[in-house]
């Protein structure tokens, strides 16, 4: 108990470091450790390479609907003066493994960039990564992170707090629906579950939408996932929130309170960001770099992500590869006292 609530503080100060930096863009884009390139150089600037001319594919390794999808594509569409032409494809499958396995696959000419996320180093950690590692890519910038929201259906009067929720829980079975086993959401209600001293049946899909959509039908009882992606849901009254796994309460819901002041040491949360192949240049990482910031600096995506009840927390392809290692090194810590290590 002690070791879990001590990793998932030390993922919680992670976080809280990364969300201090948000929108401090300090460098270009650096090396990737571990795959033998030079730190880029080029500033993107007059002189630099020019990508105006490139067809541009984002991959987003879940389904439609999400949050991850949303993010990408607001940032897309903040970006696509920048590019000849940009659109965003869903590869989802492997709870984001087989998006982000084609991704790190793909051209290195900086036209496949896709949206990387903290499940690059969850399964890795949980050994479902079908031989997907962080080294395969060379980041180009943190955009986002959230923190997980544990929630259920309006109507269910079965859980008014989180309090109900364990409780019940310890002696009935409940279903937690997570973007995919392996994924940030599954871990995070998996530590949830374990710092309470209870168990969880763990749904995975591809994706948040997906498990959002069988809450709304009373499929499962829960999901844990972003605030961004139920908050349409509880605007209207179909969902609720009982607590968030934050160190503070949300702005967007200061009613709701966090899983620490319930009583349960669990603060976990996703990041995305974008990333391409390990091998491509430096000088297209760093125009890719300064593109991408440039958007998510527009006053478009500003208010796009504050519509939609997402954090923007931008951090440099230098910082953010060196974020990515320490957090597989933590995660996998997690998964090992968890005991959900598969391969």
């Amino acid at each position: 108990m002690k070791k879990i609530t001590a990793l998932a503080l030390a993922l919680a100060m992670s976080l809280s470091l990364v969300a201090c930096g948000g929108g401090a863009k300090s460098t270009p884009n650096g090396s990737n450790a571990g795959n033998g390139s030079n730190a880029g150089n080029g500033s993107g600037t007059a002189g630099g390479t020019d990508l105006s001319g490139l067809s541009v594919t984002c991959v987003v390794p879940y389904d439609a609907g999400g949050g991850t999808d949303a993010v990408m594509r607001g940032l897309a569409d903040a970006a696509k003066g920048s590019f000849k032409n940009i659109t965003v494809e869903n590869r989802s499958g492997a709870g984001g493994a087989t998006g982000m396995l084609y991704g790190a696959q793909a051209k290195n000419d900086g036209s496949i960039v896709t949206m990387i996320t903290v499940e690059l180093a969850t399964l890795e950690a949980m050994g479902n990564n079908a031989g997907l590692t962080y080294t395969q890519f060379k980041p180009i910038m943190m955009v986002n992170s959230a923190a997980a929201a544990i929630t259920v259906k309006a109507d269910d009067d079965r859980f008014d707090t989180l309090e109900d929720f364990i409780e019940y829980s310890k002696s009935n079975k409940v279903q937690v629906g997570n973007s995919g086993i392996g994924a940030i959401w599954h871990l995070a209600a998996a530590g949830l579950a374990k710092t309470a001293g209870t168990e969880f049946n763990h749904v995975g899909y591809d994706g948040a939408n997906g498990a959002i959509t069988d809450l709304l039908g009373g499929h499962i009882d829960a999901v844990a996932v972003s605030y961004a992606e139920v908050n349409s849901f509880v605007q209207s009254g179909d969902l609720k929130v009982l607590a968030v796994m934050a160190n503070d309460r949300l702005e967007a819901i200061p009613d709701v309170p966090t899983c620490k002041e319930c009583g349960y040491e669990a603060v976990l949360g996703t990041w995305r960001g974008l990333g391409v192949p390990a091998s491509t240049p430096d000088e297209v990482v760093d125009e890719l770099y300064r593109i991408f910031s440039e958007a998510a600096e527009s006053d478009a995506f500003k208010e796009f992500m504050a519509n939609t009840n997402n954090v923007i927390d931008i951090m440099d392809g230098e910082s953010f590869n060196t974020m990515i290692g320490e957090q597989l090194e933590l995660y996998t810590g997690l998964v090992e006292e968890l005991d959900l290590k598969i391969g």
